[in-house]
């Protein structure tokens, strides 16, 4: 029990990096948790927002977590639209990042809709979807 203890101590408090690598679990769980519990109510307040509160037959909307491709964590969340068919498939965006060599310093992150929350499995684009709207957590 005692090592335990330890190894927990030492986690939460032993340096810099511990720490900030439970920082990131703890803000992906929470991210998570929101858009699962709340993602129907930010969808509608983008669509109010966004003035498609009374869409008619536009694309159907949703609200996904945002999953970084490297290490697999929460970075925010993201409303998505396409056809409701499309749309029941997606789980997720994943953001890509990547370096355009051909112009020095120019970053590219793209966000793709995806059919998993788990990018270890590897991930499948769900086509005719795209993102419309990003959703920043402040924690």
């Amino acid at each position: 029990m005692a090592y335990g203890a330890a190894v927990v101590s030492i986690a939460l408090f032993g340096g810099g990096l511990a720490s900030a690598q439970l920082g990131s679990i703890l803000k992906g769980g929470a991210i998570a948790v929101a858009v699962d519990r709340f993602g129907k109510d930010i969808d509608k307040a983008i669509n109010t927002v966004t003035m498609r509160k009374n869409a008619g037959g536009r694309d159907a909307t949703k609200v996904v977590p945002i999953l970084s491709i490297g290490d697999g964590g929460y970075l925010g969340a993201a409303q998505v639209a396409g056809p409701q068919s499309r749309l029941d498939r997606v789980r997720a965006v994943a953001q890509i990042e990547g370096d355009f060599k051909a112009i020095g310093g120019v970053r590219l992150k793209a966000l793709v809709p995806v059919e998993t929350k788990s990018p270890q499995k590897g991930i499948k684009r769900v086509e005719g979807v795209g993102v419309s709207a990003i959703v920043d957590f402040k924690l």
